[in-house]
């Protein structure tokens, strides 16, 4: 089914907003206004169907597929992570701080497997598009050969 929007609560008019808590010089706060998420979902919208239990915000899932990939965790260190990390929380769309886990860690394998290569791979493009204005121009080899202490005995 097509994915469902953010719930939002009354309680939540009683907490504090993540956009207010954060710093937002960190990287990942910085970078929510960088990814044009709306170009990131747009192209995913039609393996969607308006049947079944609602799928989970695109947005959220492809947020944590590129933090998957920035920090080189398993799905199941991405969702925990995701639960105890305000900022991430924050990257994926969330207005407050949740309690709760995003989703189960399966649901980033059949995203994956729903969007298929092409889907998966134009999100890691975000991710190194993002990176790509960091990244060095010049490239640094250190060639310094060190000699082994390599003896052969005589048998």
């Amino acid at each position: 089914m097509k994915p469902s929007p953010p719930a939002t609560n009354r309680q939540d008019l009683f907490l504090p907003r993540l956009e207010d808590m954060l710093n937002p010089h960190h990287h990942l706060f910085a970078l929510v206004s960088a990814i044009r998420w709306v170009e990131l979902e747009t192209p995913l919208l039609h393996l969607y169907s308006d049947e079944g239990r609602p799928a989970k915000p695109i947005r959220l899932m492809a947020s944590l597929l590129i933090l998957k990939q920035l920090h080189n965790l398993s799905d199941e260190e991405t969702i925990a992570q995701w639960q105890e990390n305000a900022y991430w929380q924050y990257f994926s769309g969330e207005n407050t701080f949740q309690w709760r886990v995003p989703c189960d860690p399966s649901e980033m394998t059949y995203f994956r497997r729903r969007i298929g290569e092409t889907g998966v791979e134009r999100i890691l493009q975000v991710s190194i598009m993002i990176h790509g204005a960091a990244a060095e121009e010049e490239v640094i080899a250190d060639t310094t050969v060190q000699e082994k202490n390599i003896t052969f005995e005589g048998r």
